[in-house]
């Protein structure tokens, strides 16, 4: 009983080994997808809002800052260099991500 010599696997048989981990992985991205926790959104008590008003004031262009925010049903915290604060838009920018004034929950000027 002789042993058939071993062919070589081409590259796309290979490939198809292993692809379904790359199913396995978007499976669980969309099981993560579904267990994200919708919460509503906070009302600022007046001490709050007023709290929140002083810090906005206190903010310039180019300072780091970490923001938490409301989006997409929940609240999101979000730390970079102020590129724009827009007070007739009521937008604050953090780097590329623009922030309405009134998704956010508190600011916090991070010290040189």
């Amino acid at each position: 009983m002789g042993m058939k010599p071993r062919t070589k696997m081409s590259i796309e048989n290979r490939a198809k080994q292993f692809s379904p981990f790359a199913a396995i992985r978007g499976l669980q991205e969309a099981l993560e997808k579904k267990e994200r926790i919708i919460v509503k959104k906070v009302e600022l008590s007046e001490e709050m809002a007023e709290e929140l008003d002083r810090k906005m004031q206190l903010l310039k262009k180019g300072e780091i800052v970490t923001v938490v925010y409301y989006a997409e049903e929940n609240y999101l915290k979000k730390t970079g260099i102020v590129a724009r604060i827009d007070k007739n838009s009521q937008v604050l920018q953090i780097v590329d991500t623009k922030i309405a004034f009134e998704d956010i929950l508190d600011v916090e000027i991070r010290p040189d």
